[in-house]
């Protein structure tokens, strides 16, 4: 442990700051000395020069054959196609014009109503984005209120769209459905399900209904087939976790009537500060070679993310995707089993002095916590709750009493600090995870830009579906009621727990009947 002198002389060798974009990282609490540095300056070049032909449209997903083109969204220019750059410039214009023309009143709902809200369908990148730029940056002043199905959860569709009949009711509401594919079961599920309830209501879907995917893909074919009242783009060099500040993000935002542009602005200039090739003053290396020390490069450690800002707490849940999903990886790009990956989890401060900081003082020290300060307090004037004292100094004070115990007590820390909340912040806080995430598996010979155990989990899903739809039909085609292992013995089937588990689904909403038995496993169902 350093005492103050050397923690004070540490600071100011390990902290970089941007005046202009409001920016710094103090990296002065992850114990890294000139050896550590040294040692990963090989890493660091490699790691920069595959950011660069990545940049430039190297193919950074080999399993896929797709570039990582991310960083043209608030970049145009640096697409090596002259298409993809008029694609994204256009694409930008035309979110623009949509949400001016929902704001003006050029574009109404089908009574002739001004939109009121907007429903956005999306699942993983296509919602954790939205959700938390909406939160971090809404306001009660919002052109148009956001509302969310992020599940194929019946109850949590139902919720919203009560929460929607509230504020206006769903003949003022606009539905964006966002998936590249087209073919995401839970953002079918979500379209259809607001397509019944817009029908419910005595409305087309159709006129409020707007599509952000891929070309030709199932979504957008059935956009046109069905008249949506238009569809914007998204390109197969941009993937879900890093597709906010694409349309799948900024269409939403721009219709709350967030400054997008400022928010590709500050990503871009982030952008700028993150091909540094001095790692002292790049502050994604100084990020991801945290992430690298702290984990022994091999995940050892948990990231604990704590924003000392109510406006950020949902940022600990589009970082779990970022990071977790990037990194988290069972092969490298040699083939070898490394079973990488960083776990994120994280709530908000100072609500976290009296929840888990407890074990993190005192308990396994299996973390490092990334900290989240916003320099301004509030737009209002600051108000006293003590004689000189704000409740803004309470909360800078937990953080820094916070951050001095857990070191004290072996526990590293970073900090990231902002001036406030902007759309330009924003965008700057996206775009740096972002090329920290990639400068990472770098370091440690991952494919950050693949999902392959997400694809698999689909597939283990949909097996789950075919093999109730033979359930179903042996329930009904059953002379009697039968136990589970009666019916996986009669529909010829080995998995008898996954039987069971859907008699039980089905008989809990109504769509089998149960009778008899003196336990669960002796209960018999019928059709």
């Amino acid at each position: 442990m350093s005492d103050a002198k050397t923690l004070w002389e540490r600071t100011k060798a390990q902290y970089f700051a941007d005046a202009d974009l409001g920016f710094a990282i103090d990296v002065s609490r992850m114990d890294l000395d000139d050896a550590f540095f040294a040692k990963n300056s090989d890493g660091v070049t490699k790691a920069l020069k595959a950011m660069a032909e990545l940049e430039k449209g190297s193919i950074a997903n080999p399993d896929e054959k797709r570039m990582a083109g991310h960083y043209w969204l608030r970049a145009p220019q640096l697409a090596p196609h002259l298409a993809d750059r008029r694609a994204i410039e256009d694409t930008l214009q035309k979110m623009l014009r949509f949400a001016a023309d929902a704001h003006t009143g050029k574009l109404r709902g089908e009574y002739g109503e001004l939109f009121a809200n907007v429903l956005i369908v999306g699942i993983g990148g296509s919602a954790l984005g939205p959700q938390f730029v909406a939160d971090a940056l809404g306001a009660p002043t919002d052109r148009i209120k956001p509302f969310f199905f992020d599940n194929t959860d019946p109850d949590g569709m139902d919720r919203v769209l009560d929460s929607i009949e509230n504020h206006g009711g769903l003949s003022r509401t606009l539905t964006i459905v966002i998936s590249k594919s087209g073919g995401t079961k839970e953002t079918r599920n979500g379209m259809l399900e607001a397509q019944a309830a817009y029908r419910a209501a005595g409305l087309d879907p159709a006129r409020h209904m707007v599509a952000v995917t891929q070309e030709g893909s199932e979504l957008d074919k059935v956009a046109v087939k069905e008249g949506f009242i238009t569809r914007f783009p998204m390109w197969d060099w941009v993937g879900g976790r890093t597709s906010e500040l694409s349309a799948v993000g900024l269409l939403a935002a721009a219709l709350q009537g967030i400054d997008i542009v400022g928010m590709l602005n500050g990503a871009a200039a982030m952008d700028v500060l993150t091909r540094a090739t001095d790692t002292k003053k790049n502050p994604a290396l100084l990020l991801a070679l945290s992430w690298l020390k702290a984990t022994n490069g091999k995940g050892e450690k948990d990231m604990v993310v704590l924003p000392y800002k109510d406006r950020l707490t949902l940022l600990s849940k589009y970082l779990q995707q970022l990071v977790m999903e990037s990194l988290g990886k069972e092969k490298d790009l040699d083939g070898k089993t490394v079973h990488q990956g960083i776990a994120v989890y994280g709530n908000k401060g100072s609500t976290d002095q009296h929840a888990y900081v407890q074990q993190l003082r005192d308990g396994v020290p299996n973390f490092f916590i990334t900290f989240l300060q916003v320099l301004r307090e509030r737009k209002a004037t600051a108000m006293e709750v003590e004689p000189g004292v704000t409740s803004g100094d309470f909360l800078f004070g937990f953080l820094l009493g916070t951050r001095r115990a857990l070191y004290e007590g072996g526990r590293p820390s970073i900090t990231v600090s902002i001036d406030d909340v902007t759309p330009r912040a924003v965008g700057a806080l996206i775009a740096l995870f972002e090329r920290a995430v990639g400068f990472y598996a770098s370091f440690v010979n991952i494919n950050a830009y693949h999902q392959p155990g997400v694809e698999a989990g689909k597939k283990a899903a949909q097996t789950v579906i075919t093999l109730q739809s033979k359930v179903v039909k042996g329930l009904a085609e059953a002379k009697g009621a039968q136990t589970a292992d009666e019916l996986a013995k009669s529909i010829g089937e080995d998995d008898a727990e996954t039987v069971w588990r859907i008699c039980e689904h089905l008989a809990a909403n109504g769509r089998a009947r149960k009778e008899g038995g003196t336990g669960p496993f002796t209960v018999k169902y019928l059709g």
